[in-house]
């Protein structure tokens, strides 16, 4: 009698629902997928969506400074932008919240290994919309020590930024944002601690959140970031505020260049 039952239930609740009571298949046949879903995806039904794109490169010169780019922008209603590496041995990337932005980044990271990389957007409905690809490289980005420390007086430039905004055509802002920073994640030989930054903010003249990022152990040295925020047309510079680990504040503003 119980299987009856179930089935009418679903009937009941429509085919979303249904679909969303049953985890679906992982297409990259990852053996960590269920592990990655339930410590980063909790709290709402998870689907495969084509909609969300990963990018990566076909071929992988630095291990310590893979580019990508995550865009979900044909996916309305995005509040949340989660990236993970199945098989780092830091999964968790970073984490965009738009709050005025394009549910898009594009930014550098460190791999050990071959791993799937997803990027999982959350919607106003709670459902997570989930898209990946699988990223083939050779290991040791993450252990490897910064480039920074061979630097006599490297912590002197910690915080510095360097970044513009470009207005787009359809009245949205191009933001492109360098920090420098080490960003070592505590697995390197030489026993350096963790130390990296773990979030920054950017807002507009009226100091509202347009996007917050929260950032992990293997993005990039010097991380280098772009978004594309809804930054009003008055307003002619952004500014970025960043917090590190040890308690560092980093303030810097980001003009915004004229159009041509």
């Amino acid at each position: 009698m119980r299987r009856p039952v179930m089935s009418i239930c679903l009937a009941l609740l429509g085919p979303g629902m249904a679909a969303a009571a049953e985890p679906a298949l992982d297409p990259l046949n990852s053996p960590v997928w269920p592990s990655i879903r339930s410590k980063y995806l909790s709290g709402g039904p998870v689907v495969f969506d084509d909609r969300v794109k990963v990018s990566v490169p076909s071929i992988v010169e630095n291990q310590a400074q893979v580019p990508i780019t995550a865009d979900a922008r044909n996916l309305p209603g995005v509040k949340k932008l989660v990236i993970v590496a199945d098989l780092n041995p830091i999964q968790h990337i970073l984490t965009l919240t738009p709050a005025k932005a394009s549910a898009y980044i594009s930014f550098r990271m460190k791999v050990e290994q071959g791993t799937p990389v997803r990027a999982a957007a959350q919607t106003e409905d709670g459902v997570w919309h989930v898209g990946g690809t699988y990223l083939s490289a050779a290991g040791g980005g993450c252990s490897a020590p910064a480039l920074a420390r061979g630097e006599a007086r490297w912590s002197a430039t910690v915080g510095q930024a360097q970044g513009k905004v470009w207005r787009q055509p359809d009245g949205s802002a191009r933001v492109r944002l360098r920090v420098r920073h080490p960003m070592d994640t505590g697995l390197a030989r030489n026993n350096t601690p963790a130390y990296f930054i773990e979030s920054l903010q950017m807002s507009g003249s009226s100091r509202d959140p347009l996007a917050t990022l929260e950032l992990f152990e293997p993005v990039s040295e010097d991380p280098t970031v772009t978004l594309m925020l809804r930054l009003p047309a008055t307003d002619a510079s952004v500014d970025v505020e960043g917090r590190d680990n040890n308690g560092g504040i980093y303030k810097s503003s980001l003009p915004v260049a004229p159009q041509s």
